[in-house]
């Protein structure tokens, strides 16, 4: 059966400031993050590098656990990370930045489904800020695989998608 994609549009990307520096309201294009909130935190002292600002492997490793909760939402059982697409990070995290990770399904093979994330920052603890940024975004890859590790068939979900 041929793959569905139920969203082939990819979003313009907004200009990044240079880092350390505040965004700037030409670069605010009134984006709003796309698809489900599937994960919010706080970045924590314990989560810095060692120029105090929050290390982007903890980041990386926020966005794979939100997708792989939708991908095992979506797939109904165990799935892994098998790639992850090409990312930049346009803004800093500090500590007291709170993260929210944003998925969307973007599309359903046999036994894949890349998952578009998006994590998205705003400071909730020393000075609040109403709008949040765009921190990074990319694309992951999840298998679906069974009680062997097997890659195994993605079932029909009509909660997240539709085989033509």
């Amino acid at each position: 059966m041929p793959d569905r994609n139920p969203n082939p549009a990819a979003p313009a990307r907004a200009a990044a400031a240079p880092r350390g520096e505040p965004m700037s309201e030409l670069d605010r294009t009134g984006r709003q993050p796309k698809g489900h909130l599937v994960l919010r935190t706080l970045a924590m002292p314990r989560d810095t590098n060692p120029s105090g600002d929050i290390f982007g492997g903890w980041i990386l490793a926020q966005m794979d656990v939100a997708g792989g909760l939708m991908a095992s939402e979506i797939s109904k059982g165990r799935t892994v990370t098998v790639s992850v697409e090409k990312m930049s990070f346009d803004k800093p995290v500090r500590v007291g930045d709170t993260i929210c990770v944003h998925a969307e399904l973007l599309r359903v093979g046999s036994s894949s489904m890349d998952i578009k994330l998006e994590v998205w920052a705003r400071q909730l603890v020393d000075a609040y800020e109403a709008e949040r940024q765009l921190v990074t975004e990319g694309v992951f890859r999840y298998v679906a695989v069974d009680e062997n590790r097997r890659p195994r068939r993605v079932p029909d979900n009509p909660l997240f998608f539709t085989r033509d």
